[in-house]
């Protein structure tokens, strides 16, 4: 059996004593005099993938204590780091520290007076836009397009000639496109959208995919998004250009050289450099 020098905060809680008071200090486990910390869990769990985040805590502490334990015991018995796993540690620490300060310096570069100076600039003086409910049934020629409108002034139903005879993705949904705004459509559907009105139906318009024979169920106003809806983008705008001006000057204030010496490109993909 397994001996450990400290007992877990889970074991303590199993046999009803009281838990320690915890921090990432708080040691868990003891290993060949090695201790594991709350702390240390807690960093391991974060890089867990997402299934294992859903799990119960009681199953996540120990599966991840068991798994710090079972690193440390078998880093106990090797002698030291190969060249290869130095140099990923070296990697990950250098990837890790650039990563903490881009981070805390982005998320101190966004602030309130940036993000509505963003959204005035983007959203404040925009005008209404249209948007357009239509529906369309796709076909492959002028005469069967022509053929359709036909049909349509005979009285049949649009919904059910849609499912019935267009060559489009819409065809099961009865040729309806929902709710889209200017620019979203090819410029031949989209002028002609925007020359009906709500319950007509078009003449047949060739696009680049076929014939149309297109319907506009209903139009509105679209106004600019209130600033809540757009806060995310807006700092996640902010803080993208705060990283670029982060990253590049960091570059120039560095005293970075490469030297002369040429190495063959191909060389990267040699592993057994490593060895």
């Amino acid at each position: 059996m397994r001996k450990l020098g400290t007992m877990t905060v889970a074991a303590m809680l199993a046999f009803g004593l009281p838990a320690v008071a915890q921090d990432a200090s708080t040691v868990v486990a003891t290993v060949n005099g090695t201790d594991i910390t709350l702390g240390h869990m807690i960093a391991m769990r974060e890089r867990l993938p997402q299934q294992y985040q859903s799990l119960d805590d009681q199953t996540l502490f120990e599966g991840v204590l068991e798994q710090l334990i079972q690193q440390t015991a078998l880093g106990d018995q090797a002698d030291g780091l190969s060249r290869r796993g130095e140099l990923v540690i070296e990697n990950e620490r250098r990837a890790l520290a650039a990563s903490e300060i881009i981070q805390r310096l982005a998320d101190d570069a966004v602030t309130e007076e940036q993000v509505q100076e963003v959204y005035d600039t983007e959203y404040g003086g925009a005008e209404p836009t249209t948007e357009y409910n239509a529906s369309h049934i796709l076909v492959e020629s002028e005469s069967a397009a022509q053929d359709l409108i036909e049909r349509l002034n005979a009285g049949e139903d649009f919904a059910e000639l849609a499912r019935a005879e267009s060559t489009g993705p819409s065809g099961p949904s009865g040729g309806e496109l929902g709710w889209f705004g200017q620019g979203t459509m090819v410029e031949p559907f989209e002028q002609a959208v925007q020359e009906l009105e709500v319950g007509e139906v078009s003449e047949p318009v060739q696009t680049e995919f076929g014939w149309h024979v297109i319907k506009l169920n209903e139009t509105r106003e679209q106004s600019a998004p209130p600033l809540d809806e757009v806060r995310g983008e807006i700092e996640g705008q902010l803080q993208m250009q705060a990283v670029e001006s982060i990253v590049s000057s960091a570059v120039e204030d560095a005293e970075a050289s490469r030297p002369e010496t040429q190495v063959d490109p191909a060389a990267i993909r040699n592993d057994a450099l490593l060895d």
